[in-house]
């Protein structure tokens, strides 16, 4: 996404018995110094590797509404929806993770 300079990154991991799930497709999205979190050059997607770990680089995250946050999404169908919305500690930090625990659809 971007110009760069911030990483998303975080794990993908099954319900119950906590494997790696590699290929699942996560949607990234946030308010950064390109764009407000709602503007297409402000969203990206990546893929799962073979130990469930995504990385996407971005544009640096700035606070909207007072908390600098990202967006992540799991939406494929394979199992349930998941959304979630990490709030940096600082505007400052160059990097956010988010971990997912995923339930079958």
């Amino acid at each position: 996404i971007g110009k760069g300079g911030f990483w998303m990154s975080g794990t993908v991991r099954r319900a119950g018995d906590g494997a790696p799930l590699a290929g699942q497709r996560i949607q990234i999205w946030a308010h950064t110094v390109e764009g407000r979190e709602e503007d297409q050059r402000s969203h990206g997607a990546t893929l799962t590797d073979k130990d469930g770990r995504f990385r996407l680089e971005m544009p640096q995250i700035v606070p909207i509404f007072g908390q600098p946050h990202g967006h992540l999404a799991y939406d494929s169908g394979e199992f349930k929806t998941v959304f979630l919305r990490p709030v940096m500690r600082s505007a400052k930090e160059t990097s956010l993770e988010a971990h997912f625990v995923l339930q079958p659809a």
